[in-house]
């Protein structure tokens, strides 16, 4: 068998000044996201019921993992050089039928979402095994440890779409399962062992800059529901509030994550001994969870856009406030894993929006989301302060 030789051009280069520079190609990808996230939370507004709601949160976490797993391979892998640049297109055309699919992946498009999805995370990383040949073996083996779980995943992937209903619902459920175990193990497979933190050299800055980009992306969801919806509603004085409460929430999702969270979490990755332990813990988990509260949150707008003054339904009252709490909570987690303190500003919001719940049935749409987006804004300020504060220490190696 021929040697496959290792091909420098393919790599970053790291240490340089902008090697955690996002890419325009990078950004051309993320498009398919974008059309991702609208299909999610537009599937969760036609089908507002909790099996709804499981079927979207699972969707959520199946292009949240292709996404993110895409970010770790272009970390190493440079996108300027033309066969990674075909490869990233090549992904893009699979995402492209797997997004049109989420809309009736438990419905008549589940094989075509399966197939998709398998095709998506396994010929990325067959692909990223093959570029980096013999000239990287730490990563290649650590490549070939996740390929193999990817396949295993993908054929409960698959089988999964031939089924039907509870079947189809069980099979993708224990395909999620093995996606999300596989990082918390290490990847391990019999013979070549597991993967450490320590293997996982990468550019945090690179990671730190990606993780933002997706935030952006959801919370463009908002903007495009904000906008679209309120283009189709007589303007009167409630409709009027409505859209400014919804734009005011989404701008505070924004001051929140990139004034602090973002702030921080790129200070100690950057400043990280073992930044790969940071990738996994903080930006591969946590920001799961900050893309499906925001998710929720674009669907708020809408029920809030369709219904400012109308009665308080139970599931409306719980997306308005379990959105921003999701977010709090989800922010809060990520700046404890990556700085080991306790986030304050998001802890005294998240006790804000449980007193807000106690007296949710007798408000308004408009004055419940009113009276969160007040709770975002005041832990947006705190949090800059905060953040400020948090990331003047003194740029040492961080464990």
């Amino acid at each position: 068998m021929a040697r496959v030789h290792h091909r420098p051009e393919w790599f970053r280069s790291r240490g340089l000044s902008d090697s955690g520079k996002v890419s325009f190609i990078e950004l051309f990808f993320d498009l398919i996201f974008v059309f991702a996230v609208t299909q999610l939370s537009h599937s969760l507004l036609e089908n507002f019921t909790w099996t709804g709601a499981l079927h979207t949160a699972m969707l959520t976490m199946a292009v949240w993992w292709a996404w993110n797993y895409t970010t770790w391979v272009i970390n190493w892998l440079s996108p300027d050089a033309l066969p990674v640049r075909i490869m990233l297109f090549s992904l893009m055309l699979i995402g492209l039928i797997m997004s049109t699919s989420i809309p009736e992946a438990f419905g008549h498009a589940g094989l075509y979402f399966g197939i998709a999805y398998a095709a998506f995370q396994i010929g990325r990383t067959a692909f990223a095994v093959w570029a980096l040949g013999h000239g990287a073996p730490v990563n290649r083996i650590n490549l070939v440890r996740i390929l193999c779980w990817l396949i295993l995943s993908g054929v409960f992937w698959i089988a999964g779409g031939t089924q039907e209903d509870e079947v189809r619902l069980l099979l993708w459920g224990v395909a999620l399962f093995i996606d999300y175990l596989a990082p918390s193990l290490g990847f391990w497979v019999p013979r070549i062992g597991r993967s450490t933190a320590e293997d996982w050299a990468v550019e945090g800055a690179h990671m730190a800059e990606r993780a933002g980009l997706f935030i952006i992306i959801a919370l463009g969801e908002s903007i495009l529901v904000t906008g679209a919806t309120f283009g189709g509603l007589e303007r009167n004085m409630e409709t009027v509030l409505a859209f400014l409460v919804s734009f005011a929430g989404t701008v505070s999702l924004w001051w929140i994550y990139f004034e602090t969270t973002s702030r921080i979490g790129h200070h100690y990755i950057v400043n990280s001994s073992v930044p790969g332990q940071l990738a996994r813990a903080a930006y591969t988990y946590t920001h799961l969870l900050l893309a499906a509260s925001i998710v929720l949150s674009a669907v708020a707008d809408e029920l809030l856009l369709a219904h400012p003054a109308g009665h308080m339904e139970t599931g409306a009252a719980l997306v308005i406030l379990g959105s921003p709490a999701l977010y709090l909570l989800s922010n809060m987690i990520f700046i404890r894993i990556v700085s080991r303190t306790f986030a304050v500003p998001h802890a005294t919001g998240l006790a804000a929006l449980a007193v807000l719940a106690l007296f949710a049935r007798e408000l308004t749409p408009l004055a419940l989301s009113a009276a969160a987006v007040f709770v975002l804004v005041a832990v947006a300020v705190w949090g800059s302060r905060f953040s400020s504060r948090l990331c003047t220490l003194a740029p040492e190696r961080h464990h």
